[in-house]
């Protein structure tokens, strides 16, 4: 498997939670601390921290310590490059991976490879 799918498949493994998509859509407003996010959530500051390591882990969130404030931000880059991704993979293509012998086997009518 390539690379490309493992790390697309990381982050959206990442986004598979309902909460990490709702702190993605507040970041996309831009930065914000620890405190600011919590205040949208009913869950605890430790439960807060681990999904903002899943979401820094798989590379769609930036952290930064300002004194005593941890700061978060959306990677923007690595968003673009996910949507883009997900874009190529569901968009016809002129070579597709259907195309290759592995993947250009069809069954017959009695279910049989042939």
């Amino acid at each position: 498997m390539s690379t490309e799918y493992e790390e697309n498949a990381k982050i959206l493994k990442a986004l598979s939670d309902p909460n990490r998509l709702n702190i993605i859509d507040l970041l996309s407003c831009g930065e914000k601390c620890a405190c600011e996010i919590l205040e949208s959530f009913n869950f605890t500051q430790p439960t807060l921290s681990h999904h903002m390591k899943v979401l820094i882990d798989c590379g769609l969130v930036e952290a930064r310590k300002d004194g005593i404030w941890n700061l978060y931000k959306l990677n923007i880059n690595n968003a673009n490059r996910l949507v883009l991704f997900l874009l190529k993979l569901v968009t016809e293509k002129e070579k597709c991976i259907c195309d290759s012998k592995k993947f250009n086997v069809h069954c017959n009518t009695d279910n049989s490879r042939g």
